[in-house]
């Protein structure tokens, strides 16, 4: 018999990412517990989960809206949508800025799923008109997809001006909302969303292992047959849970039981409104203190949300971010590297468990960072 020792791990770091994020010591202990796939104290998380992600969302069963949880990332939920709300001949618009726009256009070629793609730049937002215009030319258009927080940038898209535009032209509207769910307003009747997908590493504060689409019933209803794929079924998932109450697949067990943990301690702290107001005062600490220290966000204020935000790299010759990345990780914090093409940024994101202390220990790991780099800056003390 051999002795099993734990592998050595780094101490806990604040992330101030997009997501995996910091969780709490309640949400990681919640994951202390083995239970089978068929354990009915299991189904019950499970069944508690999908009620609890309607609650959050402001829907409900009775209303005709539906939570299907599927194993993986966030991009297994997009992934799922795609390939089972877009018809056999349909045509799948995609409105895209960022890195997240472009990779749902990537899975509809992988899929060879017709589609027509509107691209904007980074740092500008999907426009509404455009849309229209072009649904209004192209009949053959029967579904259309945007990002909500486009997480390249943090840019937010205009989701309350895009989905009226989309609901006139009787189209099925999706909104990737992985960054954003459960922080940020939304407005499923109103916006005329049918399908969103996020993922429980994101603004519910949990860890990653499963992405979550809450839908339209008889719009979910309307894709029998349509599923170019047997895991990324979503209707013959959704079934499976209502008859069995399990998954048709080995399930993230102990993942949902961390994200049950989240959603009690979302609702402890007051909901989405209470955890938007939280995430917007960091953001507010961080863009202040950022500016103080000479740094300039990538996006206009106007297009800003409050999740990630993205700063370009100051104009200096001792400035090299892989030295600053790694000096402020030695400090005990983790920053986020960028993602825009046409400018170079790194980004810091305000979601998790994280709070105006935490960014004012970050902006002080900077500034002692910038000093050990000789970084001088223009700064508005």
């Amino acid at each position: 018999m051999h002795d099993s020792k734990q592998l050595p791990l780094a101490k806990n770091r604040p992330l101030f990412t997009p997501g995996p994020l910091t969780t709490s010591n309640s949400v990681k202990q919640a994951m202390l517990h083995d239970l089978g796939a068929h354990d009915d104290d299991f189904i019950d998380v499970v069944v508690q989960v999908r009620e609890g992600l309607l609650r959050v969302a402001g829907l409900s069963r009775e209303a005709g809206w539906e939570v299907v949880p599927l194993q993986g990332s966030g991009s297994y939920g997009v992934e799922a949508v795609l390939t089972c709300s877009t018809p056999p001949d349909g045509k799948v618009l995609v409105l895209e800025n960022g890195a997240y726009g472009k990779r749902i256009v990537q899975t509809l070629r992988a899929n060879k799923i017709d589609h027509a793609v509107l691209s904007y730049a980074e740092d500008e937002a999907a426009n509404a008109a455009d849309v229209d215009n072009l649904l209004g030319s192209d009949a053959a258009i029967t579904n259309v997809v945007v990002a909500h927080c486009e997480t390249t940038s943090g840019i937010m898209n205009p989701i309350a001006e895009i989905g009226p535009v989309v609901r006139r032209h009787s189209k099925s509207f999706f909104v990737d909302s992985m960054s954003a769910f459960g922080a940020v307003e939304t407005d499923f009747e109103g916006w005329g969303i049918d399908f969103l997908v996020s993922s429980a590493n994101k603004c519910i504060e949990g860890v990653p292992g499963f992405s979550f689409i809450i839908c339209r019933r008889e719009v979910l209803f309307a894709t029998e047959g349509w599923s170019r794929t047997l895991s990324f079924d979503l209707l013959d998932q959704w079934r499976g849970l209502e008859s069995t109450g399990q998954f048709r697949f080995t399930p993230p067990i102990q993942v949902f039981l961390a994200f049950a943990q989240a959603l009690r301690e979302l609702e402890a702290e007051g909901g989405p409104k209470a955890r938007q107001a939280r995430y917007r005062a960091n953001y507010d600490c961080l863009i202040q203190g950022m500016r103080r220290l000479g740094f300039e966000e990538l996006l206009r204020p106007e297009l800003q949300g409050h999740i990630i935000t993205a700063f370009r790299y100051p104009p200096h010759p001792n400035f090299v971010f892989e030295e600053f990345f790694d000096l402020i990780r030695r400090r005990g914090y983790v920053i986020y590297l960028g993602k825009v093409v046409a400018t170079d940024c790194f980004r810091i994101g305000n979601i998790g468990r994280l709070f105006q202390a935490d960014i004012v220990a970050l902006l002080a790991a900077i500034r002692e960072t910038l000093e050990e780099m000789e970084v001088t800056l223009d700064r508005s003390e």
